[in-house]
């Protein structure tokens, strides 16, 4: 179980670093989870990356 709530923290910790997450400004609900959905992109493009450059197919 904590581990989960290790990942979890985590997660919150990526999402605020962006700095538009860091007040809650925004008055549509579909707004919102894009600005949430931005962050989450990121990270996993620079995951993806990260794998790519360490795999052996490149």
């Amino acid at each position: 179980m904590l581990l989960r709530r290790w990942v979890v923290e985590r997660f919150f910790a990526w999402i605020s670093r962006a700095r538009r997450l860091a007040r809650d400004v925004e008055r549509l609900a579909t707004t919102a989870v894009s600005m949430v959905e931005i962050p989450c992109v990121r990270v996993m493009l620079r995951r993806l990356a990260r794998t790519a450059q360490h795999s052996p197919h490149t």
